[in-house]
């Protein structure tokens, strides 16, 4: 077959004790160090890299750089059932600002995207992909500026070349992909999958269709 795939995010402080820290420069729009020169990694979340000439990575830097200036304190919040620390040694959190959820202000805002890597459900992961998708719908940030942006939440930043090239490369799944989508790589669940979660149209299916995309057979 073939897929014919066609609430308030909340910003209550952490309900567990984070770590105090204040920021002493931030290096993408989604690291920042500390002045303890701890480097902090905003977990769950993505922007394009500066340097490769992805839309919006500068800018994803001055937003975050705007939201987080230098000698602003933060609460750093980890989640036990996620990494601790990532590939290149930086802390891996929620990033908390006078109360305020700084990861998912990024998503809202479209300075970022959503990225729960290996498929990982994080503890505001909910809230993260309905920011993000409301972010996407009213084309904020990233979405209204990169007319190549893709949506994967399971995969790092995709939009396109700044140059208006744009970029043909598929977004790379973090769960790994399922068999039942052998033409692109879409991870198996959980999470279950809506039409609105992938960046794909009009791909093959074959059973068991474990997200269910193909449901008119």
């Amino acid at each position: 077959g073939t897929a014919g795939c066609g609430k308030t995010a909340s910003t209550s402080a952490p309900t567990e004790a984070g770590e105090s820290a204040t920021v002493a420069y931030v290096n993408d729009g989604d690291t920042l160090r500390t002045t303890t020169g701890r480097r902090v990694r905003l977990l769950q979340i993505d922007t394009p890299e500066p340097g490769t000439g992805e839309c919006y990575s500068r800018a994803a830097t001055r937003d975050l750089r705007r939201l987080l200036p230098a000698g602003t304190a933060l609460t750093l919040e980890r989640y036990p059932r996620l990494d601790d620390r990532d590939a290149y040694g930086r802390l891996l959190r929620y990033v908390w600002r006078r109360g305020a959820n700084v990861n998912l202000q990024l998503v809202r805002d479209g300075s970022a995207t959503v990225w729960l890597f290996r498929g990982e459900r994080g503890k505001y992961a909910g809230q993260l992909l309905a920011a993000g998708r409301a972010a996407r719908a009213a084309k904020r940030g990233l979405w209204g500026a990169c007319p190549r942006a893709v949506w994967n939440p399971y995969g790092p930043a995709t939009t396109g070349s700044s140059s208006g090239g744009g970029s043909s490369a598929q977004p790379a799944a973090g769960g790994g992909c399922d068999p039942s989508y052998p033409d692109v790589c879409i991870p198996p669940p959980p999470p279950d999958l809506d039409c609105r979660d992938v960046p794909y149209r009009n791909f093959r299916v074959l059973p068991p269709d474990p997200h269910r995309f193909d449901g008119e057979g």
